[in-house]
């Protein structure tokens, strides 16, 4: 042990009342305390936090965290602050007062944390405001959100790396609890973080119980949510895709009479605060909330987290249901899926890349006159395209990064390269078309698992470890189904006949390769994969989804045996 981890451990006793690390938080924290830039994948629930507040109190610069949630900020602002921790906030939520004071700490340097969100760090005068006194660790928390690879991408993220070179290269801490190995590498290239400097802790929680339910109409999906909310003990989430299911739902429980909040991006920020006071305080037991709520949320006694729709891929999701749990104690993660909820997220990803013509209008704008003498800025290109923030800031990402344009230190941005081809600037989208093709996949993947009768668990890590030999966690709703079937396999009177046990059943796949079967209530289809375990299928339409072999017979009709 090195006497700065020695000096941060006594520091961890001290101001927050911990006596031992959790498994990688020492090495990240004795990473960050000598220097080292470091990109940290861990679970939700197992410290990521720790990892930048410790290293903050032991060093001599400013700690500058990127949040990519405002709810998110307020909670660990207030936690630090209770914990005597010279910590401030600046958001667009934040009052005038508080703003003000957050900033006079900043000037004069007092405050030892600084936390805000993307859009505040790309800012001028903040920047300018920032640069007044030394940064010793640039901490990019949820960091997945960097990467064009990631589930959660947001182009304001792209503006860190050039920021953390105008402030003098600090160390740099990436956190996140989902990054696949294309993920993680490209939040290391983008935020200059070596490949020895990735701390990978592993995803699996044994304490989180998965489960997911089909189910053919919106009636019996909105009664069986009502069910499972009642008859689930604790505090939960219920999550929704859309603002409009998000009202629904609340509206839904209400009326059952459970005491349930509402949060989602466009209620005003009072009415987002004051609902996410009252969940975290016990006072009201159901939070209902699009994405827009819970990114790292210290709440650590969440029973259940129900998802009403699903999000657009299993990353997505994984961080999502876990926020249920973070106490260790056991706690239910359940899918209800609807075939037709597919369809809003397709439409969420048809909008969500610039396409040829936004990018012909962005560099069309900057070849003409800017509406000030001192040049172009973000917001100004915003108003004049009267497009997207997101869309203009990856625009102009891209003609950053092939040298078509340029930002100064002031965020002014002009031409490098005023004549340049529409073939040109189709080609630099290139990687968005493959980025919608992965996107899509993730949503086919997100779908698989929903229909799968596989174990949640071996589904989930396969995707985000891209394991290939995972042990059944025997607690999600596939293992418990057929560990029910094999006992009733091995106590049936033809069973005891033929000395069958469940470690007796064959291993060789029950049906061939493009045999036909047909599965009740989907009709035919052909089988693409088969084992003991789960027969995938394609069926007529086109959709492929994964049954438990006791649901599927052949298509003469005649049951297997």
């Amino acid at each position: 042990m090195t006497p700065a981890l020695r000096r941060a451990l006594q520091t961890l006793h001290e101001v927050f009342g911990l006596r031992s690390l959790r498994p990688g938080q020492s090495e990240v924290i004795e990473r960050v305390l000598a220097g080292r830039s470091t990109l940290a994948i861990m679970p939700t629930g197992a410290g990521k936090s720790l990892c930048y507040q410790l290293p903050a109190l032991s060093l001599e610069g400013r700690t500058l965290v990127v949040s990519p949630l405002i709810a998110l900020m307020k909670d660990q602002c207030e936690k630090l602050r209770a914990q005597g921790v010279a910590a401030v906030q600046l958001n667009s939520q934040v009052d005038t007062e508080e703003m003000h004071a957050a900033e006079r700490a900043v000037a004069d340097g007092s405050a030892r944390i600084v936390l805000v969100t993307p859009e505040r760090l790309a800012d001028p005068d903040f920047l300018a405001l920032l640069q007044g006194h030394p940064t010793s660790l640039l901490v990019v928390d949820e960091a997945h959100c960097i990467s064009q690879w990631g589930h959660d991408f947001r182009p304001a993220f792209l503006e860190i790396g050039p920021v953390a070179a105008r402030l003098g290269k600090p160390c740099v801490l990436a956190l996140t609890a989902t990054a696949n190995e294309a993920v993680a590498a490209d939040i290391m290239s983008r935020l200059g973080i070596p490949r020895a400097g990735l701390v990978d802790t592993g995803t699996f929680r044994p304490n989180l119980h998965y489960a997911a339910e089909q189910l053919a109409t919106e009636d019996e999906k909105r009664e069986r949510l009502r069910t499972l909310v009642n008859e689930t003990e604790g505090s939960g989430i219920v999550y929704t895709a859309t603002v409009k299911a998000a009202e629904q739902v609340h509206a839904l429980l209400l009326d059952a009479g459970v005491s349930a909040g509402l949060y989602h991006g466009k209620r005003g920020a009072s009415e987002r605060r004051q609902a996410q006071d009252a969940f975290m305080s016990g006072e009201q037991r159901v939070m209902v909330a699009t994405n827009a709520f819970g990114m790292g949320i210290d709440k650590p006694d969440i029973r259940f987290v129900l998802h009403y729709q699903m999000p657009a891929g299993l990353d997505a999701y994984y961080q999502e249901s876990g926020r249920a749990g973070r106490d260790g104690e056991a706690a239910r993660c359940t899918l209800l899926f609807l075939q037709k909820d597919k369809a809003v997220q397709q439409f969420f990803l048809a909008g969500r890349y610039p396409s040829n013509k936004d990018l012909d209008s962005l560099y069309g704008a900057l070849q003409g006159d800017p509406p000030e003498p001192a040049g172009w800025t973000l917001v100004t290109l915003q108003e004049r395209l009267e497009a997207a923030r997101g869309k203009v800031q990856v625009g102009l990402a891209l003609l950053r990064q092939h040298r078509i344009a340029k930002q100064d230190r002031e965020g002014r941005i002009a031409l490098l390269r005023p004549a340049v081809d529409a073939a040109t600037l189709a080609a630099l989208l290139a990687g968005y078309r493959e980025k919608r093709e992965n996107d899509q996949a993730m949503l086919e993947g997100m779908v698989a698992y929903a229909q799968s009768g596989r174990c949640r668990w071996q589904v989930l890590l396969a995707h985000l470890e891209q394991a290939a030999d995972i042990e059944r966690c025997r607690t999600c709703d596939n293992c418990l189904r057929m560990a029910r079937l094999q006992a009733d396999n091995a106590t049936s009177p033809r069973a005891a006949e033929a000395g069958a046990t469940p470690e007796a059943k064959p291993a060789t796949p029950v049906f061939s390769l493009q045999q036909a079967v047909r599965v009740r209530r989907y009709g035919r289809g052909r089988v693409l994969q088969s084992d003991a375990e789960a027969i995938t299928i394609e069926f007529a339409d086109g959709s492929r989804r994964s049954f438990h072999p006791d649901f599927v017979m052949p298509a003469r009709g005649t049951p297997v045996a």
